[in-house]
């Protein structure tokens, strides 16, 4: 099975990247499949009317400086502080104030903050969790964000300055951007942060 994680819609994308790993955990370690790149994230952006959707992939490197479970009193405390940054999306993306944005909802998943991988939708999928070990050589960190903007034509720009001054070893993001003027994509780095709608 290959990884089609580009031919899926990026609702799916966790979920893909959740089974994925089970069965790619060895033979991607030195693979060129780039989907895990130190440096690198990945944003999905969608703009619906008054619905705003955001989905922050990154290497946990990019976000804390490790990748394994954090057992020290130090690692836990940046993991920690990452955890609160990404808990404040308004900030984080620089949401203009006059967009009217709020936040409906936001999820944050990652072997880091204790989670396990499948359980995304499958609460009732008892039996998914006893056949899989799961490994996590490559920890990523996933924020899913909804928004509801009440003016979103103030929504002209998206400034990932913010995510790049509180993560500084993110070096460039690659963006996927869904509105009204179709889809996008583009990369960002910190020299050059903002994107249009």
């Amino acid at each position: 099975m290959r990884r089609l994680l580009l031919a899926l819609p990026f609702a799916l994308l966790p979920l893909a990247i959740a089974h994925a790993a089970d069965e790619h955990d060895h033979d991607h370690e030195h693979g060129s499949l780039g989907a895990h790149e130190h440096g690198v994230g990945r944003l999905n952006a969608a703009l619906d009317g008054q619905t705003l959707e955001l989905e922050l992939e990154s290497p946990a490197m990019n976000l804390v400086g490790f990748e394994h479970v954090a057992t020290s009193d130090a690692d836990k405390a940046k993991v920690a502080a990452a955890r609160a940054q990404l808990e404040k999306p308004l900030a984080l993306f620089s949401l203009p104030a006059a967009a009217g944005c709020k936040v409906v909802s936001q999820e944050l998943e990652s072997p880091l903050f204790g989670d396990k991988p499948d359980a995304d939708d499958h609460d009732d999928d008892e039996a998914g969790k006893d056949g899989h070990e799961h490994h996590h050589d490559h920890s990523e960190i996933h924020a899913h964000y909804q928004f509801n903007c009440a003016a979103p034509g103030a929504l002209k720009t998206l400034d990932l300055s913010n995510v790049f001054n509180t993560f500084p070893a993110t070096q460039k993001i690659q963006v996927q951007l869904i509105s009204a003027n179709g889809q996008q994509g583009t990369e960002v780095t910190a020299k050059a942060a903002a994107l249009k709608f």
